[in-house]
C-alpha cells in the first residue's frame, strides 16, 4: 500500500465559518512514499473584505484576492488532492474543521480520512523544543520559512516538518513504539496504524536496538557513555607554573585564550578569587557588567580544586546562568586549562524523573486526561535522548506539570538498592557525578536546603563561589521558611485512596491478607474522610477570618494577605480555628500511627515481596511521611510561635472558600547563615554586579551575617565607557507621585511613553514596580496604538512565559516591553535589541509585605531607621539591576529615563545616581531631552 498524505494550510478571514468567515488562501502539498509529488496553491476570493489584523498577520490584502477564484470553483480540484490520502496540518482541528464546514456549506461531501496534527506530533517527538509555533519550529530545525502565515509557504514547511517527524518515529526503538500504541488511541493524530506497521517491519527485519539504546524492563533509554578521564600530562603543567599561567603578561593563559581577549577587570578578579581561596577568607566582589566574571571565578576555582583535590561549589540563583556556565563557559575553560576538569550540575531532587514511578504510571492510562497521555508519550521519547533526566529540559503541556509531581524523584519513596532501576536512577547518577567532580554547579535553593537537612545533598566542600549573591538572603529566607495550603493536603488524601482509581488503603488491605500479616486490619477510610472534612473546615475558617479582617493588603497575585501572631489573635473565631487545628493534629497522629503499625511487618519480609508490592509499600510510606510533614508545618504555624519568624495567610478572595495559603519566614537569616554556612566553610566568594550601595558593602554584610568574619571586599569597575555610551534623563514635566492619584499618574506615564515610542523608532523596555500600574499604563498606551504601529508586549497580559515574551521582543523590529519584578534583571538585550530603558518608579518594595513589615519592626526595636537600613539599600540594588539591562557590550548605546521625581527632589535621591557607574545625567522638559539625545535612542 502506498502511503499518501496531503498536507494542508488555509488562511481565513477569522475563526468561524458559521459566523461568516471564509478562506482567503489555500496551500497543499501531496506526499507519496516519503516524496513530495504535487503542490497546490491559490488565493481565494472570500466575497468580503479582509479584516486589517488578518492583513497584518498574513500580508494578504483585498488586492491579492480581487481576481482570485471563489472557493466554490476550487473545491473539485482540492477534493481530488485528498483522494486516498491522510489529512495533515499544523493544528489539524482548525484547518480540517474549517474546510469541512465550508465545503459542506457549498453542497459537497468532505471525505472520511485519517488525520495527523503536526503540533501534537512535534510535542511528542520533539519534547525539548522551546515553542511549537510553525515558524519557530522551522527556525529551530533549520528549515527555511520565507513567508510565515501564507498558506503555500506554511504548507511546504509543514510537509517538511511532517517528513522529519515520521522519519524520527521510524527510528525509535521497538520498545518505545510498543509503549506508544495504547497511549496513541486517544490522540488527535491517527497514529496507531502507522505505529503498528513500523513495529511489524522492525520485528520482521529483526532489528536490534540494544546497540544504540539501553533497553530494560520495557523502556528504552539513551545509552550512557561513562566519560573517560584524560590523564594529566605533567609535561605541559607544573605547579610552579601556576601563577605564571594566571598572571604573567606572556603566561600560558594568553596562549590558551588565543582569540579571547582577556579584560583587565577579569585578570584582577581572578587574582581576588585566588587570594581568597589560598588564604581561606570570605570575600565579596562586585564586578560590573562586561567584566567576564564567570570565567574569572571558574579558572581559579578549577585550579584550587585540581591542586588540592577538593571540590569547589559554584552556586547561581537562576537557571539561565547555570545553562550559560555549562554551555558556554565550561567548554572554554576545558580548552584553556592544562589539566582535565570535571564539572557536574546538581539540582534539587524533584527536578529528576523517577523511572520506577514512571514505569508504574504506564500501567494505568484509562483515567488519564489528554495532557497526561501526551506527557507520558513525550517522556518515552525523551528517555531515548536525555542524559540528565531533568525536567528543565522539557516543554511540558500545562496538564503535564501536575503529573510530574507523581513521577518525580523523592527521598521518601526511594527503594534504594531494592529498585531494579537503581543503577539507572537519574538523581543517583547526578549525585555520583557530583561526588567525582572538581566543580559542582548548583543553585542557591539547593545550597540553602542543604543547610537545614540532616542528609546532606551536596558532597562535602569547604570552598564555594556564590554568583548572583544579591539573591542569597531572599532564597535563604524562602528555604528556611515554610508554606502549606489546602490543595497540598487534598492531593495527599487523594493519593491515599479517596479517589477510586488509586485506592491505596484497599490495596494495603489486600497485601495484608496476601502476605498473611498478623495485624487487625480495619477500614481506615472513614477516619481519613473525616480528617479531610476537618481540614476543609479549617481552611474555610481561615478564609473567613481573613475576609473579615478585610483591611489586609493584596499581594501581587491579586490575593488578600493577613499577617497574624497566633497568640495575639484574641477572639472566639480564632479560638475555634486553634481548636480545629488541635483536633486535626490528634486525628492525623492517630491515623498515621495505625498505618505505620500495619506497614512495620512488611520491613521483615521485604526480600520475599514482589517488586511491584515493594514499590507500593514504599509509595504509601512516602505519602504518610508527606502527610506527617505537612501537618507538622500546619501545627507549627498555628499552635507554636517563634519571635524570629513572621507568619501570614493569603486567600483568593474570588476563589474557592478553602483556597487558603499559610506562610512563615525567618525575619532575619543573618545568624542562621553565619552559624550554619559561613562558620563551616573556609572560603566563600560572593559576587554579583550589584552588591554595594554607595561604594560600601555594609548592607549586604549585615543581611548575610558576615559582620564578624572580617570579610574582604572589592569593586571591579565595568570595562564599558558609560560616559560615552549612556545618558540618564530625568524629565521635569512628570507629576510627583504623591501629588496626583495613581490613575492620573498612569495616564501621564502613558502619554510620555507614547512620545518616546514616536521618537525612538527602536525597542524600549519599561520597568514597573507594581503589576497594577503596569496594567493601567499598558491599556492607555494600547488605546493610543489603535493602528497597531508598535508591538506592545505586557508581562501578565500578553500570554507566555518570561522567556517567550523575551523571544517575541527580540524578534520584532519596533516593540515596547512592559515588565515588573522578573524583568529588572537577568535579561540580556545587546546592541539594537534595546536602546531605550524607562524606569517608571524607584523600585522600593511595597511596605505591606509581611516579611518587610516584620524587618522594619525589628530594625526599630534595635534603634535603627528602617528606611535607611533596609528600604533604601534594597531599592538601590534593584535600581542598579534595572540600569544594567541597557549596556551589555562595548558597542551599545542608549538612554535611561527615570519617571520618578523623587530621584531629584528627595534627600535620598542622589544616592541612586551615586550608585551608578560614572554616567552623565540631564534634567529638563521631556521634549528638550528628546531633541537633545535623539541620536542615543
Amino acid at each position: 500500500m502506498k502511503e499518501r498524505y496531503t498536507v494542508v494550510d488555509v488562511e481565513t478571514t477569522g475563526h468561524s465559518v458559521v459566523k461568516g468567515d471564509r478562506v482567503i488562501q489555500i496551500g497543499a502539498v501531496v506526499i507519496e512514499n516519503g516524496e513530495v509529488v504535487e503542490t497546490f496553491a491559490t488565493f481565494v476570493n472570500p466575497g468580503q473584505s479582509i479584516p486589517p489584523f488578518i492583513e497584518d498577520l498574513t500580508g494578504i490584502s483585498d488586492a491579492n484576492v480581487a481576481n482570485a477564484p471563489s472557493f466554490h470553483e476550487i473545491i473539485p480540484d482540492f477534493l481530488e488532492l485528498l483522494e486516498g490520502s491522510s489529512f495533515v496540518a499544523h493544528n489539524v482541528d482548525f484547518d480540517e474543521s474549517f474546510l469541512r464546514t465550508q465545503i459542506e456549506l457549498e453542497g459537497y461531501q468532505f471525505p472520511k480520512m485519517s488525520v495527523f496534527d503536526t503540533v501534537e506530533l512535534s510535542r511528542i517527538l520533539l519534547p525539548q523544543q522551546e515553542s511549537y509555533k510553525l515558524n519557530q519550529l522551522a527556525e529551530q530545525l533549520g528549515f527555511s520559512h520565507e513567508r510565515p502565515h501564507q498558506a503555500d509557504s506554511d504548507a511546504e514547511v509543514t510537509a517538511t516538518l511532517f517528513l522529519t517527524l515520521i522519519h524520527k518515529l521510524k527510528k525509535l526503538p521497538l520498545l518505545t513504539l510498543q509503549q506508544l500504541v495504547p497511549l496513541s488511541r486517544r490522540f488527535k493524530s491517527d497514529l496507531e496504524p502507522l505505529l503498528t506497521s513500523f513495529i511489524h517491519k522492525k520485528m520482521i527485519n529483526g532489528i536490534n536496538d540494544e546497540k544504540y539504546f539501553d533497553c530494560y524492563r520495557q523502556l528504552a533509554l539513551k545509552k550512557t557513555v561513562e566519560e573517560q578521564r584524560e590523564v594529566d600530562s605533567d609535561s605541559c603543567f607544573t605547579f610552579a607554573d601556576y601563577s605564571s599561567f594566571l598572571f604573567e603578561e606572556d603566561g600560558k593563559m594568553e596562549l590558551a585564550f588565543s582569540k579571547y581577549e582577556l579584560r583587565p577587570g577579569q585578570r584582577q578578579m581572578m587574582k581576588e578569587v585566588d587570594e581568597a581561596f589560598q588564604q581561606n577568607e570570605h570575600k565579596m566582589i562586585e564586578a560590573g557588567t562586561g567584566t567576564g566574571k564567570s570565567l574569572a571565578y571558574l579558572i581559579p576555582a578549577a585550579f584550587y580544586a585540581h591542586e588540592n583535590n577538593q571540590p569547589v561549589v559554584i552556586s547561581t540563583q537562576t537557571i539561565p546562568l547555570q545553562e550559560q556556565l555549562l554551555a558556554r563557559d565550561l567548554p572554554l575553560l576545558k580548552k584553556m586549562l592544562p589539566f582535565h576538569v570535571d564539572a557536574a550540575l546538581l539540582k534539587g531532587r524533584s527536578h529528576y524523573l523517577c523511572l520506577r514511578k514512571f514505569e508504574q504510571s504506564l500501567t494505568s492510562i484509562d483515567s488519564d486526561s489528554y495532557d497526561v497521555l501526551l506527557t507520558k508519550a513525550l517522556l518515552l521519547i525523551w528517555l531515548t535522548e536525555t542524559d540528565q533526566g531533568d525536567i528543565e529540559e522539557l516543554n511540558l503541556p500545562s496538564g503535564g506539570r501536575g503529573f510530574w509531581f507523581e513521577i518525580q524523584s523523592d527521598a521518601a519513596s526511594d527503594l534504594g538498592r531494592y529498585s531494579p532501576w537503581f543503577s539507572r536512577c537519574f538523581y543517583h547518577r547526578a549525585r555520583k557525578r557530583a561526588q567525582q567532580a572538581n566543580l559542582i554547579i548548583t543553585n542557591h535553593a539547593l545550597l540553602c536546603t542543604d543547610l537545614v537537612h540532616e542528609q546532606r545533598l551536596l558532597p562535602a566542600y569547604t570552598h564555594a563561589v556564590i554568583d548572583e549573591a544579591h539573591h542569597l538572603e531572599e532564597t535563604a529566607s524562602d528555604h528556611l521558611g515554610a508554606k502549606t495550603d489546602f490543595l497540598t493536603f487534598s492531593y495527599l488524601f487523594q493519593r491515599m485512596g479517596l479517589n477510586q482509581e488509586a485506592d491505596m488503603l484497599k490495596t494495603l488491605n489486600h497485601l495484608i491478607e496476601n502476605y498473611q500479616i498478623a495485624v487487625k486490619a480495619e477500614d481506615l477510610s472513614f477516619k481519613i474522610i473525616s480528617l479531610k472534612e476537618e481540614m476543609d473546615e479549617l481552611f474555610r475558617m481561615l478564609h473567613g477570618y481573613v475576609m473579615q479582617k478585610q483591611k489586609t493588603s493584596s499581594s501581587d497575585v491579586g490575593r488578600f494577605r493577613y499577617r497574624f501572631e497566633s497568640y495575639a489573635e484574641n477572639n472566639s473565631h480564632w479560638q475555634a480555628i486553634l481548636e480545629c487545628a488541635m483536633r486535626i493534629h490528634m486525628q492525623t497522629k492517630d491515623c498515621l500511627q495505625q498505618l505505620k503499625r500495619w506497614l512495620k511487618p512488611f520491613q521483615d519480609i521485604r526480600d520475599d515481596m514482589t517488586y511491584k508490592d515493594r514499590g507500593f509499600v514504599v509509595d504509601i510510606e512516602s505519602v504518610i511521611d508527606s502527610l506527617y510533614e505537612e501537618e507538622q508545618v500546619l501545627y507549627e504555624m498555628l499552635l507554636e510561635c517563634d519571635s524570629n519568624v513572621v507568619y501570614w495567610i493569603e486567600i483568593e478572595p474570588r476563589g474557592a472558600k478553602n483556597a487558603t495559603f499559610l506562610f512563615s519566614k525567618p525575619i532575619d537569616v543573618s545568624d542562621l547563615l553565619a552559624d550554619h554556612f559561613f562558620t563551616k566553610k573556609k572560603s566563600v566568594v560572593l559576587t554579583s554586579a550589584t552588591l554595594s550601595v554607595n561604594g560600601t558593602f555594609r548592607y549586604q554584610e549585615k543581611r548575610l551575617g558576615l559582620t564578624d568574619f572580617g570579610v574582604k571586599t572589592s569593586i571591579i569597575p565595568s570595562p564599558f565607557s558609560y560616559m560615552d555610551q549612556v545618558r540618564v534623563l530625568l524629565p521635569k514635566d512628570i507629576p510627583a507621585i504623591k501629588d496626583v492619584k495613581e490613575e492620573e499618574f498612569a495616564v501621564e506615564v502613558a502619554i510620555k511613553l507614547w512620545r518616546l515610542m514616536e521618537v525612538s523608532k527602536g525597542k524600549m523596555l519599561v520597568l514597573f514596580t507594581s503589576y497594577e500600574m503596569l496594567k493601567q499604563v499598558y491599556y492607555h498606551v494600547k488605546d493610543f496604538n489603535e493602528f497597531g504601529l508598535y508591538q506592545l508586549i505586557g508581562q501578565g497580559i500578553t500570554s507566555g512565559s518570561r522567556a517567550k515574551l523575551m523571544k517575541m521582543f527580540k524578534q520584532s523590529t519596533q516593540a515596547t516591553l512592559f515588565g515588573t519584578s522578573s524583568f529588572w534583571e537577568g535579561i540580556d538585550l545587546p546592541g539594537d535589541e534595546l536602546r531605550t530603558l524607562v524606569i517608571v518608579r524607584l523600585p522600593f518594595s511595597p511596605p505591606d509585605q509581611p516579611l518587610l513589615q516584620a524587618q522594619f519592626e525589628k530594625a526599630k526595636k534595635d534603634g535603627q531607621n528602617p528606611f535607611m537600613e533596609i528600604s533604601l539599600p534594597q531599592a538601590i540594588i534593584r535600581f542598579k539591576q534595572g540600569f544594567g539591562r541597557l549596556i551589555r557590550t562595548a558597542d551599545d548605546r542608549g538612554v535611561v529615563f527615570v519617571f520618578d521625581r523623587r530621584i531629584s527632589t528627595s534627600r535620598y535621591g542622589k544616592q541612586f545616581i551615586r550608585s551608578l557607574p560614572d554616567v552623565p545625567v540631564y534634567e529638563d522638559q521631556l521634549e528638550n531631552l528628546l531633541e537633545q539625545f535623539q541620536d542615543y535612542m
